[in-house]
């Protein structure tokens, strides 16, 4: 008859320290937040995203905020960056546990889960209650719900089929909804605006150098209304053109010359000035602090027109 020897307590802590030392407890392997791969098809579709005040690098696994890098672990940043590849749409809490976590992880999963997204909703200042990134959906999973901007090769993903985030030309800032013809007509208007002083300027030429202060020796005020109008004609008939024909990449465009035309409305700005005489004080320092807020008025408008909810909508 076979009798069962008695394990020693040695022998029984010895083999409990080596299940525990391999990631086992009672028959099944433990996922900890730090073992989860970051590598998801996402960071081959898209090279940066950028949704709100936040940009995330894909591939360096990089999250910033307006410039500033910000410290997030493997795991939320993996869910984040599964999320922003399927914006807008449920990712159910069975597709990441197939996606992120190997698949001899099984008990500790819903508390992983739900450590690594609480962390995630720290780093972005979000929440669960009223989410402006993240929201929750019970027992199904989770839907990333702001506007996102992509950047780098977008290729379809074998997990996902042809599904893909369009790349838009702006990110949202939480601005108000307008109808696309209203924002995109007043910022042609400010075009129409400018051109109109630059023409003023080159047709009366002999008036502006007249009263550009020429006695200074160098006629600077004088020269510098002539370089800024010649610069500035071509620079509005482009803009003109470009919202005029709806070309879909001038949010991104703008943004990138945003810098120039930012200094170039400031030189305008006192304008009101050089016809002193003839408007007074005061209605030239309203007029120029007005100007002075016109390049980011046209910024807002552009914004405004150009993301990808504005672009949807009025298709």
């Amino acid at each position: 008859m076979y009798h069962r020897r008695p394990l020693s307590g040695a022998l029984i802590g010895r083999f409990n320290r080596d299940l525990l030392n391999s990631g086992f407890h009672g028959g099944v392997r433990f996922a900890t937040l730090g073992s989860v791969p970051a590598d998801t098809p996402s960071a081959q579709r898209f090279g940066v995203v950028r949704f709100g005040a936040f940009e995330a690098d894909l591939r360096s696994r990089e999250l910033r905020k307006q410039g500033r890098q910000l410290r997030i672990q493997d795991q939320p940043f993996a869910i984040l960056a599964l999320l922003l590849e399927q914006a807008g749409t449920v990712v159910t809490r069975e597709e990441l546990r197939e996606r992120l976590w190997p698949s001899d992880t099984f008990v500790d999963f819903d508390h992983s889960l739900n450590t690594a997204v609480n962390k995630l909703r720290e780093v972005l200042g979000d929440s669960a209650t009223k989410p402006r990134f993240i929201e929750t959906l019970a027992r199904r999973g989770y839907r990333f719900v702001a506007e996102v901007q992509t950047e780098g090769p977008i290729e379809p993903s074998p997990a996902l089929g042809s599904a893909s985030v369009s790349p838009v030309a702006a990110p949202e800032h939480d601005l108000p909804k307008a109808h696309r013809g209203l924002t995109r007509t007043l910022f042609a208007l400010l075009q129409l605006m400018y051109l109109t002083f630059y023409l003023e300027a080159l047709i009366h030429w002999e008036g502006v150098y007249r009263i550009a202060w020429p006695e200074a020796g160098v006629p600077i005020v004088f020269i510098a209304v002539l370089v800024t109008a010649a610069v500035g004609i071509p620079l509005r008939c482009y803009l003109l053109s470009a919202v005029g024909f709806d070309y879909s990449r001038l949010g991104e465009k703008f943004g990138r010359i945003f810098l120039g035309v930012l200094l170039l409305d400031q030189c305008w700005a006192v304008a009101p000035f050089l016809i002193l005489d003839h408007i007074g004080f005061g209605i030239a320092l309203g007029s120029t602090a007005a100007l002075l807020y016109v390049p980011f008025a046209e910024r807002t408008l552009i914004r405004m027109a150009y993301t990808a909810s504005a672009i949807r909508s009025d298709a």
